[in-house]
């Protein structure tokens, strides 16, 4: 089974190469086409290598991209940068001979025609030298004129310059986002790695412990479980302690939070209180998550500071298959502490529901105030 899924990956890696002799703006468009093609041909191990492998070749060629843009960019910078210092030498080249011209311009005004006619040879002697002042004068028109195409090209190629240095630092932040995406991308791919040991019966596990998970929280937050009350409960009191390690559908330690209003999901992002939290969204699936914020007002179940590896909704987890097709319905949180807190004064509830051949086991507490109910899975109490 493994050499097959080696002799699988190398076919798709020689095909991945297809890419490689074209320029870089045909090399990103041809890597992106494959992409695509890859994310559709379903969910085995050998196929998410392929595609993480194929994301990582065109981020790669994106950088490539965007270090070559940038380069051209700081170069025609510095060239503009030689062109702006000539022209502010010229500016005050001609900004000292207009400042001669107009001296010698106001000493003429002052000096009377009649006294140039009898300090000159006569009359002709006189016309000559007028014609040369004339001269002088349409000399001073060009110099002003000069000067002040010299101020129009400067202010110009100062605004080309800023301009420029602006789509700079554009490109520097992309080219930063994009080494951070292909870090995620790496690391993802490790992790997938790392936990299926390049089996494919490990990975159909994992994906088989995701879907059963999610058939366990519908049929939770529908009333399925085996629940038994144990008392009213108040805001921040402890309910539960978070299983460290592996536990029926869970691949490891974390705290799965879900909030329900008669049966519906609520997105708990929306419920919670905004906190300062770390953020985990590049798991073993092929794609990471962005953050998102939190807009609501009730206290989180966990101590210290979170650390967020799952949202709600349609995450890249979910977008993988890992759920059927459906989507995240709760967040996912570690914490250092692994107590777990009432978000809410109301009845708790402790429950059990079948999962993946196991036992899931979770606490519910249904809120005092509200039809609503928060639901806190794989602890132990």
């Amino acid at each position: 089974m493994v050499v097959f899924l080696l002799l699988l990956l190398t076919v798709t890696q020689a095909k991945a190469e297809d890419c490689d002799n074209l320029s870089i703006e045909e090399k990103v468009s041809c890597l992106n086409a494959k992409v695509i093609q890859l994310k559709g041909q379903g969910d085995t191990l050998a196929s998410t290598i392929a595609y993480l492998n194929s994301k990582m070749a065109l981020t790669e060629a994106q950088i490539n991209q965007t270090e070559a843009e940038l380069k051209k960019l700081e170069e025609e910078i510095s060239l503009l940068s030689v062109k702006i210092n000539r022209l502010d030498e010229n500016l005050t080249n001609i900004s000292k001979l207009l400042v001669s011209r107009i001296g010698a311009s106001y000493k003429r005004s002052l000096f009377k025609p009649i006294y140039m006619v009898f300090a000159t040879g006569g009359l002709s002697d006189f016309f000559e030298r007028n014609k040369y002042l004339q001269s002088v004068q349409q000399n001073d028109r060009v110099v002003l004129l000069e000067l002040q195409n010299s101020k129009d090209q400067h202010e110009q190629q100062k605004k080309i310059e800023e301009e420029k240095q602006a789509q700079a630092e554009n490109l520097k932040k992309k080219l930063a986002e994009q080494n951070m995406a292909l870090i995620s991308q790496r690391q993802s791919k490790e992790k997938l790695l790392e936990m299926t040991k390049n089996d494919e019966r490990k990975y159909q596990d994992l994906l088989a412990t995701a879907r059963a998970e999610m058939v366990a929280i519908q049929s939770i937050v529908a009333g399925g479980g085996q629940e038994v009350s144990a008392g009213e409960v108040s805001q921040g009191s402890k309910i539960a302690t978070i299983i460290s390690g592996r536990s029926a559908c869970s691949t490891g330690t974390h705290l799965h939070f879900e909030v329900g209003d008669n049966g519906k999901n609520i997105n708990p992002a929306n419920y919670l209180k905004p906190t300062e939290v770390d953020w985990d969204l590049c798991g073993w699936w092929p794609d990471c998550d962005s953050s998102f914020s939190f807009s609501g007002s009730v206290d989180w179940p966990v101590n210290g500071k979170p650390r967020i590896t799952q949202g709600y909704g349609m995450t890249a987890y979910a977008r993988s298959g890992a759920y059927s097709g459906g989507p995240h319905t709760g967040i996912d949180m570690v914490s250092d502490d692994l107590a777990v807190k009432a978000v809410k004064n109301g009845t708790l509830y402790k429950g059990t529901v079948a999962c993946g051949g196991g036992i899931l086991r979770y606490v519910k507490v249904d809120h005092k105030d509200s039809n609503a109910a928060s639901y806190y899975l794989h602890v132990n109490y």
